[in-house]
């Protein structure tokens, strides 16, 4: 009975510790600009809260990549 109750009580705070945000690694975001933007504009708009985050680490460095990817392209390389 003593186990019973635990798990009733336990049931309805296993849904506050879901999945949360995936971790987006740097290729997926290069793969995927419409993904990036977003990530992007979110680390953007609060990056006190944000900037350190594994997503806002990983979007600067796909964007810093696409970026370098254009120069190269554009000079002939």
């Amino acid at each position: 009975m003593k186990h019973l109750l635990l798990g009733i009580a336990a049931l309805p705070l296993s849904g506050c510790f879901g999945q949360g945000n995936k971790i987006y690694t740097v290729d997926e975001l290069m793969a995927d600009q419409t993904l990036l933007s977003k990530v992007m504009s979110e680390c953007r708009n609060n990056p006190g809260a944000l900037r350190q985050t594994p997503n806002c680490q990983n979007a600067e460095a796909a964007d810093w990549k696409l970026r370098l990817e254009r120069m190269k392209t554009s000079l002939g390389g």
